[in-house]
């Protein structure tokens, strides 16, 4: 049977270093999901992810991280991996 275990990983940061944090991730590779929460551990964006759709779809999301930055000034990044 081949079962993918997953890993998940959280990044405190300011709200304007989520997009290079979030590029500097994706470029490692193996994503399954990111989510972004505020500093009280509300999900603002939860963003499931598969190998095709990284570069097609996230693009727009990327925007969205983007204006969701400029509004918060302490978040958390949580990153779901394949190992």
């Amino acid at each position: 049977m081949n079962e993918t275990k997953n890993r998940t990983e959280e990044f405190q940061i300011n709200g304007d270093e989520i997009i290079t944090k979030l590029k500097e991730v994706l470029h490692e590779g193996n994503i399954r999901r990111i989510a972004i929460k505020n500093d009280e551990g509300k999900t603002l964006v939860d963003i499931p992810l598969t190998v095709s759709v990284v570069g097609i779809l996230l693009a727009p999301q990327l925007a969205a991280i983007g204006a969701i930055a400029a509004l918060v000034t302490k978040c958390t990044l949580v990153v779901e991996k394949n190992e």
